[in-house]
């Protein structure tokens, strides 16, 4: 049986924005040109502390949503498999009454990211509070929340490509993780 080849996560995007980054996984250098523009990893390590993140941008452009009943990193989400984050409604009788529950989970990969990739997904999970499908309209929320999104997302694939053409982690909770791309600058 072949191994299966590891995830494009620049499908999509234009041959002219894609060849420098095959370029540069080719020659070893994107680790060193992505912690060049993001040196540090942000400091949002626990569920609580991403609770409450979430509600602080929730609260800053999306007031009039509904509350959102946990938000939390979850291990089971699997960067290859299937997405970085998720958001779910879940509506229950409770007697004479419906309950509705909202939850928003980002894949753990995220407790080790800078903290625009961190924003970015958190943005995003928080426009499918609002907007259900990838439109028009779920994009304009998305780039009213984060006027960077797009370039973000793109760089958030440029990274994931990176790792899966077999590079270090760049970003770690632990202090001098990122010393090895140092001495190559």
């Amino acid at each position: 049986m072949r191994p299966r080849p590891p995830p494009n996560y620049l499908a999509g995007y234009p041959p002219d924005l894609v060849a420098p980054v095959l370029r540069l996984i080719d020659q070893d250098q994107l680790g060193a040109v992505l912690l060049k523009k993001y040196p540090l990893a942000h400091e949002v390590r626990t569920d609580k502390a991403l609770y409450d993140y979430v509600q602080g941008l929730k609260g800053e452009f999306m007031r009039n949503v509904g509350q959102v009943s946990k938000v939390a990193f979850d291990s089971k989400l699997r960067v290859i498999r299937q997405a970085l984050g998720t958001h779910t409604s879940i509506s229950r009788v409770q007697g004479t009454k419906l309950k509705s529950k909202r939850e928003i989970h980002v894949a753990t990969v995220f407790k080790e990211m800078p903290p625009e990739f961190l924003r970015m997904i958190v943005v995003h999970e928080l426009a499918h509070l609002k907007e259900g499908a990838h439109d028009k309209a779920f994009y304009q929320l998305c780039c009213h929340m984060e006027p960077d999104y797009h370039q973000l997302e793109f760089e958030l694939r440029v990274y994931l490509s990176h790792l899966a053409a077999g590079g270090q982690v760049l970003w770690s909770a632990t202090p001098g993780a990122g010393a090895f791309f140092d001495e190559v600058e």
